[in-house]
């Protein structure tokens, strides 16, 4: 279990976490959302004590994590997958990581051969490719076997079938009793991955609820009409809150109103539909509702000039998380 009370961090003027409170429970997946310079990484960094607090406090397993004894087999974290040694062997960086814990050799193999690593295990690191160097960063993770893990980004660089194997290897973990706790861009990935959510944004928590709980939450009814006369329908619907649009001449969205109502208003115009689908509102969507206020980097309009009175794009440099 991880546990954050009124936790913060400060960088001179700049406040990256603000007073954050939230904890993260066993038996699940919990995802970790937020735009870039959220506060997402540095949260992160100071829960495995990469990072010293401005205030607060936050525990893994009933204690801060600088005063386990074993960090390893109770903590496994990827938050940087670069953080390794280039000319050392997968195989001989696992294997100075294990003699730092008592762990043995034998575990080395399994969490090689968990994360797909046989055929390179020998090699440099500093040849691998980004998926491998973050199946090396999850098995360093893995390596004590510990009862909480904590992933940053985990499916940056691998292919369709190591982000399935991610999918599938956190949720076995969770499955397990284990916390796990875990961040993405990937909102598809997300939906099909997380129990539970944490969204932060400018520092601060906006959300931390059950992931279903957040989409019908920040969704508004969404209905695909097809009928022979949409527009007689879009009359007697006009309301506070309703809004349409035309995809095609016989098909409609409407948004805010429920499929039952739209099907008694069709009856009563006798209006004949050939299509009443309810439209599921995505995690994306809730994710850019509940976070349309807390994006501190935008994207440059490419179309816009700098006459045009639009902000010009943010650099790369700058739009790195601050903190991170």
């Amino acid at each position: 279990m991880i546990e954050a009370q009124a936790l913060s961090k400060r960088y001179g003027a700049k406040t990256a976490v603000d007073a954050v409170s939230f904890t993260v429970q066993p038996g699940k997946v919990t995802g970790f959302l937020g735009p870039n310079g959220a506060g997402k990484s540095t949260t992160m960094r100071m829960i495995v004590g990469l990072d010293s607090p401005s205030g607060g406090h936050v525990t893994v397993n009933g204690a801060r994590y600088a005063t386990h004894r074993a960090p390893l087999r109770e903590v496994g974290a990827l938050l940087d997958a670069k953080a390794v040694h280039t000319k050392r062997s997968a195989y001989n960086h696992l294997r100075a990581m294990a003699a730092t814990h008592g762990i043995p050799n034998s575990r080395v193999k399994e969490v090689i051969d968990l994360t797909g690593l046989g055929p390179v295990a020998k090699k440099r690191v500093g040849g691998f490719s980004l998926g491998m160097g973050q199946r090396l960063g999850i098995a360093a993770a893995l390596l004590g076997d510990p009862h909480t893990v904590i992933l940053d980004e985990p499916v940056n660089g691998l292919d369709p079938e190591g982000v399935q194997w991610v999918r599938h290897l956190a949720k076995g973990l969770a499955s397990e009793g284990r916390t796990v706790f875990l961040s993405s861009h990937l909102m598809s990935e997300m939906a099909q991955t997380a129990d539970h959510l944490i969204v932060i944004g400018r520092g601060r928590i906006i959300a931390d609820a059950p992931i279903q709980s957040i989409i019908d939450g920040q969704g508004r009814a969404r209905v695909r009409v097809r009928a022979d006369r949409p527009q007689d329908l879009l009359g007697s619907l006009a309301g506070d809150g309703v809004t349409s649009q035309v995809l095609e001449p016989e098909l409609i969205e409407i948004t805010g109103v429920e499929p039952r109502r739209i099907a008694e208003i069709a009856l009563r115009e006798r209006v004949l539909v050939y299509e009443l689908t309810p439209l599921q509102v995505s995690l994306e969507d809730a994710y850019m509702q509940l976070t349309q206020g807390e994006v501190e980097y935008h994207s440059g309009d490419p179309a816009a000039t700098p006459d045009s009175g639009a902000e010009e794009p943010a650099s790369i440099a700058t739009s790195v998380e601050k903190g991170r």
